[in-house]
């Protein structure tokens, strides 16, 4: 069990790398200053500076900071990772980048539920975290835009010199944030590890970071693409206006112990830079809804998952779970009945319209 527990740990690390951390190099990826490969190895290489030198209090926090540390044995380490891996992978598939932190968080939820041992103000904490760092990242992204269409900045971007400087620029800040990742996300999946005494912090930080580099370089181009290039294109100086606003949020998160969205924050950043330019036709592009979409659903997937196996294997209570699925029901029952009556409506209008039409040709 416990080795079967530290494998899916590792595994999830490895996603970790693929979703989130990857997804801090992909400004420099999207404004063609450095090609994928590279990207992907330098990414890797300071994901795991980061999370060597700073992880220790995230760590914390998902171990023993929204539940009880007792809550994690063996078993329900296990399930909490696994839940957590398989709602990660899925939209890893599907190239989009993930919160691993509400993924993981959300997990660690379920969790609590079944024992009733959630720290309801730490977990309502940290999900006040989760809405105001991308809101702010869109808004302070949103007004750095407008700051860089001043004349004199305009200028000077435009010169031949400035052009090395900024890249060099944009390189750094997507490491910055590429160390901030690490500080930030590894504990996602070793932090459940060290709360069952199933790894010490030490060995789990040095294995999780390993992991996500791993992750990060041999599975990371998917979401590169979608940061880099599918919602806006990005210039030199805007590129280190994102990376650097996302990385100091993070930054000083992790040190206060708060996982925090990072992929949800550059991102956000992203969106505030299309706003300024195209308005609010960027927020109609499918990428941005699909974001949008998988960060409201995936905390409450992995929520549920981990809390259904839990209550099947551990618990070994069903009558929850046949609660939950006639609520399911319920609900996929009323929205095909709405989707049927609006149905319903516009037939009469399209027939009444074809009678008229055949009046006024007689």
């Amino acid at each position: 069990m416990s080795i079967l527990a530290v494998t899916i740990g590792l595994f999830f690390a490895m996603n970790i790398g693929t979703s989130g951390a990857a997804a801090s190099m992909g400004i420099s990826y999207g404004a063609g200053v450095v090609n994928k490969r590279i990207a992907l190895f330098l990414c890797g290489v300071v994901v795991f500076l980061g999370a060597l030198l700073g992880g220790g209090e995230v760590i914390k926090t998902i171990g023993s900071g929204i539940v009880p540390s007792s809550t994690f044995t063996d078993a329900i380490a296990l399930i909490v990772l696994l839940s957590a891996s398989l709602s990660l992978f899925l939209a890893n598939t599907f190239g989009i980048p993930l919160s691993t932190s509400e993924v993981a968080v959300g997990s660690v939820i379920g969790a609590g539920v079944v024992y009733q041992s959630v720290f309801v103000e730490k977990f309502l904490w940290i999900a006040m975290f989760w809405l105001l760092t991308p809101f702010a990242a869109f808004v302070i992204a949103l007004l750095a835009s407008y700051f860089l269409k001043m004349k004199w900045i305009k200028h000077w971007t435009k010169r031949e010199k400035a052009v090395p400087i900024l890249a060099f620029l944009l390189v750094i800040m997507g490491l910055f944030e590429a160390f901030s990742a690490g500080m930030n996300n590894v504990a996602n999946a070793v932090g459940p590890l060290v709360a069952a005494g199933l790894m010490s912090s030490g060995t789990a930080v040095l294995w999780g970071g390993l992991a996500v580099a791993l992750g990060a370089f041999l599975f990371g181009q998917r979401v590169l693409e979608t940061n880099g290039k599918k919602i806006t294109k990005i210039k030199l100086e805007e590129g280190c206006v994102i990376s650097g606003l996302g990385a100091s949020l993070v930054t000083v998160a992790s040190i206060f112990g708060i996982p925090v969205p990072l992929t949800q924050i550059t991102t956000s950043s992203i969106i505030g830079i299309g706003f300024a330019k195209h308005g609010r036709a960027v927020l109609k592009k499918d990428i941005v809804v699909q974001l949008l979409t998988v960060w409201i659903v995936s905390p409450v997937i992995s929520m549920v998952l981990s809390y259904t196996i839990i209550q099947l294997v551990i618990v070994r209570n069903i009558y929850p779970i046949i609660a939950m699925a006639g609520g399911l029901v319920a609900v996929f029952g009323v929205l095909f009945l709405l989707k049927r009556s609006k149905a319903e409506v516009k037939l009469p209008q399209t027939e009444t319209r074809q009678e008229l039409n055949l009046v006024e040709k007689g």
